[in-house]
């Protein structure tokens, strides 16, 4: 199944790159900054939630504007690629009844266009790295396969809910509250080791946390991950795609119905 799934979408390769075109011409029509907004809008929030957060509640971090920028520019990867494959069956309802097309090339265009602004925010993260004179590790050439684990994961789970949002339209509105939920329950801001015991077994399900960990060691801390980081990013990454195909597979052929 992944292996025809694969064929397909190479087959079906110049659909991809049009489709993700015009998404990102669709977000940045008419601004004067275009693609800058990717690479200027963490940098700007990282400077309002650093001076918030280490006034504030002054946790202990080394290169807290770092750490914070590293979690929160995977997070909304995560966030933005969800939402937007969320929504890819609806938005293409046009598409779906005209022509034939493997549909779940669609959620994956969604994601793909949120991996440019990822691309940019990661610009952000190295201006950050030369701006606060961080000594560079040599693991940071691993940054890559934290970002591959997100890709799955993201996909997975927008294949999963771009299924519900078609079938039950409040899933839209209730997905909205839940990321906003996940985002409190990743350690973006704050250090997991000021959160008591019995939340930190809630976080440690949490796929982000352990994603957004491995990314910090290679790019920040210069710490290889360990066997079992990877293993665990795998399980998330491999079975949220794995249960996202499995039922998008299942209900895609009564999209029609519903759209």
């Amino acid at each position: 199944m992944i292996k025809a799934a694969i064929q397909k979408v190479y087959r079906y390769r110049w659909l991809l790159q049009q489709l993700v075109n015009r998404d990102l011409k669709v977000k940045y029509k008419r601004s004067y900054l275009g693609y800058l907004w990717s690479l200027l809008n963490p940098l700007l929030m990282m400077v309002v939630v650093s001076i918030v957060f280490s006034q504030v509640f002054r946790y202990d971090i080394e290169n807290f504007p770092l750490y914070l920028l590293c979690g929160q520019v995977l997070f909304n990867f995560f966030s933005e690629a969800t939402t937007m494959a969320m929504h890819s069956i609806q938005q293409s309802a046009g598409l779906i009844k005209k022509v034939y097309m493997p549909k779940y090339i669609l959620p994956l265009s969604k994601v793909c266009s949120s991996c440019v602004n990822l691309l940019w925010s990661l610009v952000a993260i190295i201006i950050m790295l030369l701006v606060s004179q961080v000594t560079w590790h040599t693991t940071v050439l691993l940054f890559p396969i934290p970002l591959i684990y997100l890709f799955l994961l993201s996909y997975g789970i927008g294949l999963f809910m771009s299924v519900l949002a078609t079938y039950f339209r409040d899933m839209i509105h209730l997905y909205s509250v839940f990321v906003q939920a996940l985002m409190y329950m990743t350690p973006i801001f704050y250090p997991v080791e000021v959160l008591p015991p019995e939340a930190f077994a809630i976080v440690n399900y949490n796929p982000l946390y352990h994603i957004a960990t491995y990314f910090r060691k290679v790019v920040l801390w210069g710490t290889l991950p360990s066997v079992q980081d990877n293993l665990i990013c795998i399980a998330f990454a491999v079975g949220a795609l794995l249960i996202g195909g499995i039922v998008f597979k299942k209900y895609q052929k009564n999209f029609l119905l519903y759209i």
